[in-house]
């Protein structure tokens, strides 16, 4: 009815959208949920855990090598970022030197940055993603940080990022 006597609106409606910037793509779910592997360092599954502390939260980075269960690489930051991931990576691949890996993670925005990929990509690694919803590759690394929290954080309270 306004807009047939010419009033509008002196509020502009919200603008939606990624603000421009450009996000490389999901990659496809190459493990198909099989998480069992021959070699090691053919699967690698990455995920990322918070532990809140008496100056906000810690997060970890692991990466753990299906073939062997140990964590490959890790990083810990005060804040979720695509720096924590990569960090993580950059110890795997110094401590491991692997080529073809298949790398899998979550949709996290960590995983699915531009530098995260880049990394993966000049050392010949191939990215993958599991599907929403799907938990297998989740279900691994959680019994990781189940046991991690049961062993180390549960021991006693932590006041602050030093300790």
């Amino acid at each position: 009815m306004c807009s047939q006597i010419d009033i509008t609106s002196a509020f502009e409606r919200k603008k939606r959208g990624k603000n421009g910037l450009v996000v490389p793509p999901v990659r496809d779910d190459l493990a198909h949920r099989e998480f069992s592997v021959a070699r090691p360092d053919a699967l690698w599954l990455c995920d990322i855990t918070e532990h809140p502390i008496g100056e906000g939260t810690l997060y970890l980075c692991a990466i753990k090598d299906i073939f062997s269960n140990h964590i490959v690489g890790n990083s810990i930051a005060d804040r979720m970022t695509s720096e924590l991931a990569v960090s993580a990576l950059r110890m795997a691949i110094q401590r491991r030197n692997p080529t073809g890996t298949i790398v899998h993670s979550d949709r996290g925005s960590q995983f699915r940055s531009r530098r995260f990929h880049e990394e993966l990509d000049r050392h010949g690694l191939v990215g993958t993603m599991g599907r929403v919803g799907a938990a297998g590759g989740k279900a691994a690394m959680e019994s990781f940080f189940a046991l991690l929290q049961k062993l180390v954080r549960n021991s006693r309270r932590w006041s602050s990022k030093r300790s």
